[in-house]
């Protein structure tokens, strides 16, 4: 009975904050919803009509979006390429007692307490500028012709931008995991013969399986909404080269001031976060249950 009390007190009190945070989600999305139903310009305010899925027949059907769904995928799967790979390296390395181990750790996770308008900046500004940035002297004092990274190569140099300051985040957890690792399995399987390879295989690689799905669940869910820095070096070009889905309604909101088709794009990447948030929490159930 005394269980059954302290259940219910604890649901109470719990509820003022579930309330106001179903309300904090819930209010914004139907509002979108139902922007999405209408045709409402910014521009010609008064005007709003229903028209009911036309705001979605012409984002679907917009050239755009398949671009766009085709550059959300090469970031995500370019970042999530170089993240996870990096973070294996970097987490092995230190996980080794090498000299000045505290300060490097710190070094290695500082980028990601950068905000992504200023890491953004830094790269477009202080590395990837053909004529003032570090890459470009660095080429000029070797001989060679400076390369226009944002302007030949813009979605590599997004891809390069974004896993800077992601790395250290896949850094933190794989370590925290490799750390977890028994030592005594090293040991006796390097008594046996085993090279570092075959350690690495079939005994850490299998340990960080489960950091990994981590890893790639959480990353999946924030690359997918990637905008800072597309808005600060490319503005999504040239043309619609580094134009995703995010910044594609961005461009249907305020720079069309097409508030339905806005809202309309913002169901429609809701709608395609949920697939893969769903697809990848199956994956990450089926991982830690094995």
């Amino acid at each position: 009975m005394a269980t059954l009390h302290s259940r219910a007190a604890a649901r109470l009190m719990i509820t003022p904050a579930v309330v106001l945070l179903l309300g904090w989600m819930l209010i914004p999305l139907g509002m979108t919803v139902y922007f999405s139903f209408l045709r409402f310009n910014l521009l010609a305010p008064g005007t709003e009509s229903w028209t009911g899925l036309t705001n979605y027949y012409f984002f679907l059907t917009d050239p755009s979006f398949w671009d766009a769904i085709r550059n959300t995928l090469t970031l995500v799967i370019g970042v999530l390429l170089i993240t996870v790979t990096g973070g294996v390296l970097l987490a092995l390395l230190l996980d080794q007692p090498i000299w000045g181990q505290g300060v490097a750790r710190v070094l290695v996770i500082a980028p990601f307490f950068v905000m992504p308008t200023v890491s953004a900046l830094i790269w477009k500004n202080m590395f990837m500028n053909p004529v003032n940035g570090l890459f470009a002297f660095l080429a000029k004092s070797v001989g060679l012709q400076p390369f226009d990274f944002l302007g030949q190569a813009p979605m590599a140099s997004i891809i390069l931008i974004v896993s800077w300051q992601w790395l250290p985040f896949a850094t933190l957890i794989l370590l925290t995991a490799l750390q977890s690792l028994d030592t005594e399995q090293l040991e006796a399987s390097e008594m046996d013969g085993a090279g570092p390879l075959n350690r690495f295989i079939y005994i850490v690689a299998p340990h960080l399986a489960r950091a990994t799905t981590v890893v790639i669940l959480i990353l999946t869910i924030f690359l997918l909404s990637i905008f800072a820095e597309i808005l600060v070096t490319t503005n999504g070009g040239p043309g619609t080269a580094t134009t995703n889905l995010t910044y594609l309604v961005y461009t249907q909101s305020l720079l069309q001031f097409d508030v339905g088709g806005g809202s309309a794009g913002g169901v429609v990447a809701i709608i395609l976060a949920n697939i893969v948030a769903i697809f990848l929490m199956r994956m990450i159930g089926k991982n830690l249950d094995a």
